[in-house]
Order: structure tokens, then C-alpha cells, then sequence
């Protein structure tokens, strides 16, 4: 009996506690020491690379140095994958292209070398390489979600598409460019697999149940916070769609869903949520919340004189639910009324 009891006196809060600091040290040191390893072998594929480009260069020796290379390194280290003749050329042109460019062989060193490979091969531009490994680095990306941000054009959206937001006068001008840098002119959700005209509830249900993915579309520095976030005011209740904390902004982030083409009134109606956030939500050390309108469609011109005079800082841009639109949609965007009509059909069928 009394070591039964010492046993479950152990289990007590102060342990938990400790059991978890233990835990979280382990995690870390795992963490660093695969970071390590990982820096070694990029360092060790550059040299490589390296030598095969000088050794060209002062023997003359042509492209079956690689092969014959590849041969006797895989001969002495028993196959080993990573000296084929392809992985060889990319380790030249891994130095060929990175050499002159310091920053992006720091980043290099961040990632596995397969994503390097990924980017070294699918993007050409050199700041969009900047992008794609800062990217990774920081967000952790697996080589097949790389992939796909790649073929969604993330950059472009990101960095390169001009925004509609009103951010320059609605923000202090450093906290302006880091909210313009946060948001995309157009956000590709087509992982949700929607196909049909749908309801903003179906998108936000999808996008709540798909969240991981939202996050990594949305970009670095997004944490959820909840969907149909309620705030109670004046003895009534409000709902946001969506609402997000930006851990660079340090501010919070509300995402408004509408299924139909930008109206001037979104803008309104936003303003007012941010005002009862800033009001009700927000910490005393937090800035100014910020809020994103994600239409189906938008009039930029519309856009532009809607954000006149708003206050608070909104930003409207554009998502996709599927690069593969049915023909009957091609070309043209149901009005609230059609979407309706439309979902009630799909009711009926499947009734």
C-alpha cells in the first residue's frame, strides 16, 4: 500500500509541470540537432558542387566526370542515393546559381535539400528563390506543400500582385507595410474541394475543418482564433466569420466571407466589427485590429472608392475555390438570388 501511494503521490502538478519541461528540452534538442545535420549536408553538397565546377573549369573534363563520379562514390558508400548523377548536377548547379547570392545560401542551409532542389528547378527568379526559402524556413513547409505553393503562384499573389486595402492611411507607416506584406490580392482555397455555387456557412464550415491548410494559404504569422467569433455589445450579439491573431502584426485579423462579388456596404459593415474589436477584444498592447474581405469577386473600382474615409484599416482581395471552373460558371458569377436558387436545387436532388 505505501508504495502504491508514493507512486501516485509523484503524479502531482509540480511534476506535470517538470515532465513537460523534459519533454519540450528533448523536443528542442531533436529539432537542433536534425538542423545541424541538415546544415552539414547542404554545406557538404555545395563543396561538392563546387569542386566539380572548378575541376571542369582547370582540367577540361566534360559531363562524364559526373557519371563516372556518381559511379565510385555510390560504389564506396553502398548505393547511397544522394551521389546519383542528377543529385551531382543539381549540387553543380546548386553553386552555379547560389554563389553570387550570399543571403540565398544562408536559407539554403535552413531547408532540406530535396525542397532546394525543388525551388533550384521551379523557380527561376532570383527573389522569387528568396521567397520560397524564407518560406519554407520559417513555416516549416513540406516539399510537396512547397510544390504547391509554387503552382498556386504564391509569390505572385503575395508580394508582387498589387492589394486593395487602405493601410497606408488607416496604419502607422511601419505596422502599413508589414499588413500589406501579410495579405495576398487573391487566396486559393481549392483544397476546401468546392465545385458549386455555395453559401458562405459552407465555405467557413470547410475552411474551419481544413484549417491547417487555411493557415499555411493564409501565410506566417496567422493563429486561429475561432469561427463565428461572438461579441455581445449593447445587449446584443455580433458574429465575425473568421477571426485571427497575427503574431507579427500583433494585432487581430477578421476575415469576412462573401460568396458574391464585393458590394460597397462589405466595407461598412467591416468597419463596424473592427470598431467593437478594438473596443471589446483587443488587449491594451495590441494594435489596431485589422480586417480582410474575401469576395468571390470584386469591381476594383468599387473597391477603391468604398475604402474612402473607412477608418479602420480593411483590405478586400479575391479567393478561388477551384482553378477549374464548371462552364456553366465560366465567365460569369451568380448573384446572391442565383446562389440561392442554386443551392436549393442541390437540395432537392440529393433528398
Amino acid at each position: 500500500m505505501k508504495k502504491m501511494e508514493t507512486k501516485k503521490s509523484i503524479v502531482t502538478k509540480d511534476y506535470t509541470e517538470f515532465l513537460h519541461t523534459i519533454k519540450s528540452r528533448i523536443r528542442d534538442a531533436r529539432i537542433t540537432a536534425a538542423r545541424a545535420v541538415n546544415k552539414e549536408l547542404i554545406g557538404l553538397y555545395w563543396s561538392i558542387g563546387k569542386d566539380i565546377v572548378e575541376k571542369q573549369e582547370q582540367l577540361g573534363w566534360g559531363k562524364s566526370v559526373v557519371e563516372q563520379l556518381s559511379r565510385d562514390l555510390r560504389r564506396e558508400f553502398d548505393g547511397a542515393s544522394g551521389f546519383s548523377t542528377q543529385n551531382l548536377w543539381y549540387m553543380r548547379q546548386f553553386y552555379l546559381e547560389y554563389h553570387e547570392h550570399i543571403n540565398l545560401q544562408r536559407l539554403a542551409g535552413e531547408i532540406p535539400w530535396f525542397s532546394n532542389v525543388t525551388i533550384l528547378s521551379k523557380v527561376k527568379d532570383y527573389t522569387a528563390r528568396e521567397y520560397y526559402l524564407r518560406a519554407t524556413a520559417e513555416m516549416g513547409w513540406s516539399r510537396n506543400v512547397l510544390l504547391n505553393q509554387i503552382k498556386a503562384n504564391a509569390y505572385e499573389r503575395q508580394q508582387l500582385l498589387p492589394k486593395q486595402h487602405n493601410f497606408q492611411e488607416a496604419l502607422p507607416v511601419h505596422m502599413a507595410e508589414q499588413a500589406d506584406k501579410a495579405m495576398k490580392d487573391v487566396y486559393m482555397l481549392d483544397f476546401l474541394g468546392i465545385t458549386k455555387p455555395v453559401l458562405e456557412c459552407v465555405i467557413e464550415k470547410r475552411m474551419v475543418a481544413a484549417i491547417k491548410d487555411v493557415l499555411l494559404e493564409l501565410g506566417y504569422g496567422f493563429a486561429f482564433l475561432g469561427n463565428q467569433y461572438r461579441i455581445k455589445a449593447n445587449q446584443k450579439e455580433y458574429f465575425i466569420d473568421l477571426l485571427f491573431y497575427h503574431r507579427r502584426l500583433k494585432c487581430l485579423v477578421a476575415v469576412e466571407l462573401k460568396a458574391v462579388a464585393f458590394q460597397p456596404e462589405h466595407a461598412g459593415k467591416m468597419n463596424f466589427y473592427l470598431n467593437l474589436l478594438d473596443t471589446f477584444v483587443k488587449e491594451k498592447d495590441e494594435n489596431p485590429s485589422i480586417g480582410i474581405i474575401l469576395c468571390a469577386d470584386r469591381d476594383k473600382f468599387e473597391v477603391e472608392f468604398a475604402l474612402r474615409g473607412i477608418d479602420k484599416p480593411v483590405g478586400v482581395a479575391e479567393y478561388r475555390l477551384t482553378t477549374k471552373l464548371p462552364k456553366a460558371l465560366t465567365g460569369k458569377l451568380p448573384d446572391a438570388k442565383q446562389l440561392k436558387r442554386e443551392i436549393m436545387k442541390e437540395l432537392k436532388n440529393t433528398n
